[in-house]
């Protein structure tokens, strides 16, 4: 599946070394490309080589090492490693790019090359379109020429000490309340990092999963129903809460002090009270940035805080991009992303992490208590096939069903259509790697909210 910023697919059947090499030579010609137009800024041809715990990591590793040296870029390799890092090294080191190995939240038997801009942002549609270009013309002739290849053991350590120097993080106040915390890392790239973290915030760590072998012992994607195992560890160990993190790191779910998860929105939500310190803030432009498929919960945050939340399309690199133009304070996504320019504009567990301690170490209520204290809301899911109507075309006659249906609610075009109300909302949308329609809703009860997308349902079938 090739996507905006990215390929990936089932190891051995769709990616292979061969593959792989053959993408990297692409993205590494495009590296170079991109950097003659900005010399004047000091780009070189080097691209950052990350990974995450993966079994097929090493060998994807290599190939794309291979790929890129074979068109004279120059690798700067900082192995086992949090997806943010990888990010965070493109813009420590000024090069041309960056390739985090990484299938993220996906099962066990895939993988993925994210490609990321000398920005330390993943590319967008553009950029990645190029690279895919390059990727299926033939693969050069004439002289190949060979870049160097050396190694950054410190992308992890630069990374968890501009973590604790933030000014929103309150390392003393932290580390004053002594916080027992469950891990669950899924014996990702998390484990290590986000153990070290911890302990270095003063924390008490009781851990499971925090191997990195990549032998992942559960549904890798940090969701209440793969969580049980953390869920059970917070209550044994007495902790203040749990938190659990995918493969590569860049997405964090929380458990409450009671092992009960309460869903990925609320890390985004929470990080927002921490990073804007309370209602009112410390002034400054006050804008916060999620897409359009992001809980409810997000907004409240932001309005407690006096802050405007402004929707971009489903995407981080589309998050990102609204970030660093609007000057917001902070951003991110509804499953579990936090991204806080302060410290760079890419979804940060480690970041979330460390906002989501000084939450707590500076309000003093417990998890459980801080989410009682909101309104609550129900999200549903659902999908459907698209008909021989629109499996070609657009939605449009589906988009102006559901608008006839619902004139009073108001309407998002950014990414499909989202109609919304004071306290719900429904977002249809057509995937971009699948032949089906999404629909998601969000209302205060789980009947409110299933009424919402089985109409939405009924109009995409009909449609």
């Amino acid at each position: 599946m090739v996507g905006v910023s990215g390929v990936r697919g089932i190891v051995g059947k769709d990616l292979t070394e061969d593959i792989v090499a053959r993408w990297a030579r692409a993205f590494g010609a495009w590296a170079r490309e991109n950097g003659k137009r900005e010399t004047a800024r000091g780009k070189r041809d080097a691209v950052v080589v990350g990974r995450d715990a993966r079994t097929s990591g090493p060998a994807f590793a290599a190939a794309v090492t291979a790929g890129l040296t074979s068109v004279g870029c120059d690798v700067i390799d900082v192995g086992l490693v949090p997806t943010p890092t990888v990010q965070l090294a493109v813009e420590h080191h000024h090069a041309g790019g960056g390739i985090a190995i990484t299938a993220s939240h996906n099962p066990i038997e895939w993988n993925a090359l994210k490609f990321i801009g000398p920005d330390g942002i993943f590319l967008d549609g553009a950029e990645g379109t190029r690279v895919a270009e390059l990727a299926a013309g033939p693969p050069g002739s004439g002289k190949r020429e060979t870049g160097n290849v050396t190694a950054d053991p410190r992308a992890v350590e630069r990374h968890l000490d501009a973590v604790l120097r933030l000014s929103a993080i309150d390392v003393e106040g932290i580390r004053k309340r002594k916080f027992t915390v469950a891990l669950d890392a899924v014996r990702g790239a998390g484990g290590p990092p986000m153990r070290e973290l911890l302990e270095r915030l003063g924390c008490e760590v009781a851990g499971i999963n925090l191997e990195t072998d990549g032998r992942f012992p559960r549904a890798p994607e940090p969701v209440p129903e793969n969580l049980g195992g953390l869920s059970t560890l917070v209550k044994r160990a007495g902790a203040a809460l749990g938190i659990a993190v995918d493969p590569d790191v860049d997405r964090l779910a929380i458990i409450d002090e009671t092992g009960e998860p309460i869903g990925e929105d609320y890390t985004l939500a929470f990080a927002i009270r921490a990073a804007m310190g309370g209602k009112g803030g410390k002034g400054g432009k006050r804008i916060v940035v999620c897409n359009l498929s992001t809980s409810l919960v997000v907004e409240d945050a932001a309005r407690e805080c006096g802050a405007e939340v402004v929707r971009t399309p489903v995407g981080e690199v589309h998050v990102a991009r609204a970030i660093l133009r609007l000057t917001a304070v902070i951003g991110g996504e509804g499953n579990g992303g936090v991204m806080y320019p302060a410290l760079h504009a890419g979804r940060d567990a480690p970041v979330a992490a460390a906002l989501l301690l000084t939450l707590l170490a500076r309000d003093g209520r417990r998890v459980s208590e801080l989410v009682a204290a909101a309104p609550r809301y129900a999200i549903v899911k659902a999908k459907v096939e698209r008909g021989t109507r629109n499996a070609e075309g657009g939605l449009e006659d589906v988009y102006a069903a559901l608008r006839r249906r619902f004139p009073e609610a108001s309407a998002d075009t950014q990414d499909g259509l989202r109609l919304a109300w004071r306290d719900r909302w429904l977002h249809v949308r057509p995937s971009n790697t699948e032949p089906i329609i999404r629909l998601i809703a969000e209302a205060p009860t789980g009947a409110a909210a299933r009424d919402l997308v089985d109409e939405g349902r009924r109009l995409c079938v009909a449609s």
